[in-house]
């Protein structure tokens, strides 16, 4: 099928446009066709595949990531009746001689065995909510919408994934993931399944970065304080009309927890300072889950050893079932509190 192209900055221009009628501003984002929420199916992906290890012998600890969250009331808060589980490869520290990325083959044979569970859930018209280790679980998220067509991403990361081999000093592909959807690096990985790229880099929205990577000119960019002078809701709404314009069936929600503000999120691998607050993250998921172009969401990174009484899986756990609930997703109690 031919999808209808437009430049971002005609589409930039006609959102721009729409944002200027009073009741566009005060409006939420189109209503799903169908009133009813689709069914919520968890998907755990316990994959620590794309991190370099914490210390020698250590393995990261992300692959606890869904028992924790479980742990810490996920599933109730959202009310959530199914469950699967798509166990990843043993974990190795090597890196891969042909890639120069750690585990690369592993993650390669990773990324299809979840593609087809995500895509799953998705034909039978439910909404998959990944749990994963780390961020090169992307990669298996976007194979399974690009079998289905042109979808756009709203990556919330505290970093923006662009590394290479060349430019890793992890190795990790974790650090590489967006890079890697977007057809950069060793066929291996940058080109799945023959797909290559999983995601145009016109229909990519990077959210809350800190770090200095370079960018591709067309992918659109708010780091923290490009965030907040906008507005958290003015630009998430601005860049969902944006990708309407551009004709995407819908789009992916990627959401590393180092987003966050290392004072109320540490337990990741590599914190950020000057990250989001529970209550911005919640505002930004709030709108991308109220979207009828929202088809699926991953979170990942946290790291449960590093949390010892989980609390701050209890406020990651708040602030995404609170968003759920608002957006009209969930089943969480109206007006949950949001430390």
């Amino acid at each position: 099928m031919k999808h209808f192209e437009l430049t971002r900055a005609a589409a930039v221009a006609a959102s721009e446009v729409l944002a200027d009628w009073p009741a566009w501003l005060s409006a939420r984002p189109a209503a799903r066709k169908d009133s009813r929420p689709r069914p919520l199916v968890l998907i755990e992906a316990p994959s620590n595949l794309g991190l370099k290890p914490p210390k020698p012998g250590k393995e990261p600890g992300t692959r606890h990531l869904p028992e924790a969250l479980a742990r810490a009331g996920l599933s109730e808060k959202l009310g959530a009746k199914w469950r699967t589980r798509v166990e990843p490869p043993p974990y190795s520290e090597a890196i891969d001689p042909k890639t120069d990325i750690r585990n690369a083959p592993a993650i390669a044979r990773y990324s299809i065995d979840l593609a087809k569970s995500i895509g799953e859930a998705i034909d039978m018209g439910a909404f998959p909510l990944v749990l994963g280790g780390d961020c090169s679980i992307l990669l298996g998220n976007l194979v399974a919408l690009r079998r289905r067509g042109r979808y756009g991403l709203f990556f919330l990361d505290g970093h923006a994934d662009f590394a290479t081999p060349e430019t890793s000093l992890s190795h990790g592909a974790a650090g590489m993931d967006l890079a890697l959807a977007t057809g950069r690096g060793p066929e291996e990985l940058a080109n799945l399944a023959g797909l290559r790229p999983l995601v145009l880099e016109e229909d990519v929205v990077l959210v809350g970065f800190r770090d200095e990577e370079t960018l591709p000119e067309k992918v659109a960019a708010y780091r923290v304080e490009k965030l907040r002078s906008v507005g958290v809701v003015q630009a998430v709404r601005r860049e969902i009309a944006v990708l309407r314009l551009r004709g995407v069936r819908g789009f992916w929600i990627h959401v590393d927890a180092d987003v966050l503000d290392p004072s109320v999120m540490p337990a990741v691998d590599s914190p950020e300072p000057n990250g989001l607050t529970l209550l911005e993250l919640t505002a930004i998921l709030e709108e991308l889950l109220a979207s009828d172009l929202a088809v699926g969401m991953h979170v990942g990174i946290y790291d449960p050893d590093l949390d010892g009484d989980g609390r701050y899986a209890r406020g990651l756990v708040e602030a995404v079932a609170a968003a759920f609930e608002r957006a009209g997703r969930g089943t969480a109690p109206r007006n949950t509190p949001i430390r």
